[in-house]
């Protein structure tokens, strides 16, 4: 017999359930590999952003009170306008609203008798409101008592305006590059005035139809289209691929606005900023580059403007702008 092959004990089970033991079976390898980033304070249930968040998700009426991220595309397509002046004008032209908040216990005056007659009138739901609530709707402006929750615009498409319902020449004015949504709303205002069919943007880097847009064109914009182009570019070949002649609007143009010849047939005019004036992209794209005769002592105009100016000779060349 070996020496110690009869001591209890020095004789390996085949049966033992624990098994081998040698190495970690890759746990420690595990262990040692990163978890990914640290989550957003808005993700972290334990973190008081997310129930802020939270809080914020079940006014909106999300699900289990998180708020999608289909919500919160919404919120910041969406606008409030805050204030009594601002809330009544706005009504008075015709902005498209759903739901007016009123401040509990408000201490009426004519502004909030004239816009709760104006909001029953036009169908507006009214949802009265703590202060509260109405610091945090309106981002803690001077509410004074009301607010007015305004839905995104429904923009039409560049296409629409193509071959549109309306009698007459076509005629479509661009906006390259206007990020003032005041001057947006004046040339919608103007658009509509000398008989045009509607108006393009740019869906980056520009204006929107805002509260203040809808505002500024006093009404316009419910009477003719906003459309919004991905590409202004590529929409402005697709306007002259259906028979549209494209003009833009520049200090330095070739032709003087009286002398335009194509004011008769299917017109874009297109708009740029006032200070970058068109993209060089746009400017090739145009059949002609437009200038606004003026005195050598004035540098530009506003586009708002120079845009009325230009529709005005377009509608005279038309024989639409008759004086009475």
């Amino acid at each position: 017999m070996a020496g110690n092959s009869s001591r209890r004990g020095a004789i390996r089970k085949g049966s033992s359930k624990k098994g081998m033991t040698v190495g970690s079976g890759g746990q420690r390898r595990r262990g040692l590999e990163g978890k990914g980033p640290t989550p957003k304070a808005e993700e972290r249930p334990n973190h008081k952003a997310y129930k802020s968040a939270a809080r914020s998700g079940a006014a909106q009426g999300a699900p289990n009170g998180r708020r999608s991220s289909g919500a919160r595309r919404e919120r910041t397509s969406s606008e409030v306008i805050a204030g009594r002046n601002s809330v009544l004008e706005a009504l008075r032209v015709g902005v498209p609203a759903t739901t007016l908040y009123v401040a509990s216990r408000i201490d009426s005056d004519d502004r909030v008798r004239e816009t709760l007659k104006i909001a029953t009138e036009q169908g507006v739901p009214m949802l009265e409101t703590p202060r509260g609530e109405l610091d945090r709707l309106t981002d803690g402006a001077v509410h004074q008592g009301l607010a007015l929750q305004v839905p995104p615009y429904d923009y039409a498409h560049p296409g629409d305006l193509i071959d549109p319902e309306l009698p007459g020449t076509p005629l479509v004015v661009a906006l390259d590059g206007i990020t003032d949504p005041r001057n947006l709303g004046a040339i919608v205002r103007s658009t509509a005035a000398f008989g045009g069919h509607g108006v393009v943007v740019p869906q980056r880097r520009s204006a929107g139809m805002t509260a203040s847009a809808w505002k500024t064109s006093a009404g316009a914009a419910a009477r003719i289209p906003v459309a919004q182009a991905s590409n202004l570019t590529a929409a402005l070949k697709d306007f002259k691929k259906a028979g549209f002649f494209v003009i833009g609007l520049d200090m330095d143009g070739d032709v003087d606005l009286p002398g335009l010849e194509l004011a008769d047939r299917p017109l874009v005019v297109v708009v740029g900023s006032e200070g970058k004036g068109l993209s060089r992209l746009v400017a090739e794209t145009c059949d002609q580059i437009v200038s606004v005769p003026m005195s050598s002592s004035v540098e530009s105009l506003n586009a708002g403007i120079a845009t009325s100016v230009t529709l005005y000779q377009v509608a005279v060349n038309r024989g639409l702008g008759s004086t009475r």
